[in-house]
């Protein structure tokens, strides 16, 4: 736990972007379409499976009662047969697919199952909706107000990895079951895999998985998310085979999400600094002096290479008028050829003396 610690001392999450609640929102959506996809190509196959093997039978059926032996007769039998193990298959998709389904975080129906508590229902606390009308912005106030007043908790809830330490945590500290804390761990997690803490990274998304399992659960049953706290950790704690799968899954997927985003900030920001080092080197002319010596003949990128002005004189002389005065201009354009150097340096460095003679000349009055 210590090595975490390290870490974390020197992490400061930034709540930089609204988009991260569009961002959290699209991943669930994106989930859902995903399964949406599995469950529709499931129905396909099912469907086509079973006409092939109402139309196999048929021909069968027709070959058999004509007596005819022919090879045709053994081809459809082992035809009915590779289709007769399809739809066992298929079955037992169709049963992977309806246990997944009822050990998703948000399904209502593992409420009933050993491992949560019936207080839940029974006592239903008022949902809180606080934030459901606020604009993105409104949101991003209210949540680095909260970061501002609960960051050190956050920190020391994101840190913890044992269920019954988060659970007491967060029943000594119910104000933290909330989307803020999750949108918290999840900017946090983006920022230690920019910074290449991916073991930190992992230990986070842990916990975050665990809070959006809680507010998950909070929205099926339309209660208070701090009400769902010992439910969960009761059922996640009894260590089920297939629930703990699902949480895994959950978790693993998460972890890809935040390596991809991840990913994209770092990109954005390459990209953003090589467009200001664009900008800055940009010359009087608004041009890029490396894009237009990289659009110069060979001949004239030497003569730039090796500083000769001479040989740089020869070039242009040798070359087409109008296609002389063409890269000239560019070159004058992007402050690779500064026109009149000299004269320039010396007006710079009068203009630097004047405020120096200034000062020595003595008041007329």
């Amino acid at each position: 736990m210590e090595e975490y610690r390290n870490d974390e001392d020197d992490t400061h999450p930034n709540i930089d972007t609204p988009s991260l609640f569009r961002w959290r929102h699209q991943a669930r959506v994106e989930r859902m379409e995903e399964r949406k996809r599995e469950q529709d190509e499931h129905n396909r196959k099912k469907t086509e499976t079973l006409q092939k093997l109402k139309d196999t039978k048929e021909k069968l059926a027709k070959l058999e009662n004509e007596r005819n032996d022919s090879g045709d007769l053994t081809t459809l039998k082992k035809v009915l047969q590779d289709l007769e193990q399809e739809q066992e298959k298929i079955k037992e998709e169709e049963k992977e697919m309806e246990k997944k389904e009822r050990l998703t975080p948000w399904n209502v129906d593992t409420i009933g199952q050993d491992g949560f508590t019936k207080t839940v229902i029974n006592t239903k606390p008022a949902r809180r909706d606080d934030d459901a009308s606020l604009s993105d912005e409104e949101k991003e106030k209210r949540m680095k107000q909260f970061v501002k007043d609960n960051e050190k908790e956050l920190k020391e809830f994101g840190m913890l990895r044992k269920y019954d330490d988060s659970k007491k945590y967060l029943q000594d500290h119910p104000y933290l079951v909330c989307e803020n804390t999750a949108n918290y761990l999840v900017i946090w997690c983006i920022n230690l895999e920019m910074e290449e803490k991916h073991n930190l990274m992992e230990h986070v998304a842990h916990q975050c998985i665990c809070m959006q399992y809680i507010l998950e659960l909070s929205k099926q049953l339309e209660v208070d998310p701090r009400a769902c706290v010992g439910s969960f950790f009761s059922r996640i704690q009894i260590a089920e085979v297939e629930y703990k799968n699902s949480f895994d899954e959950e978790l693993r997927a998460f972890k890809d999400r935040i390596r991809k985003r991840a990913a994209e900030k770092v990109a954005d920001a390459v990209r953003e600094a090589e467009e200001e080092e664009r900008k800055a080197r940009l010359g009087p002319g608004g041009l890029d002096p490396v894009e237009v010596f990289e659009s110069l003949p060979e001949t004239l990128q030497k003569c730039f290479e090796v500083q000769d002005i001479p040989l740089l004189q020869q070039t242009i002389a040798a070359m087409p008028e109008e296609e002389a005065t063409y890269h000239m201009k560019r070159c004058v354009d992007s402050g690779l050829w500064v026109p009149d150097a000299k004269n320039k340096e010396k007006e710079n460095k009068e203009e630097e003396e004047q405020p120096i003679v200034a000062e020595k000349t003595p008041d007329p009055e």
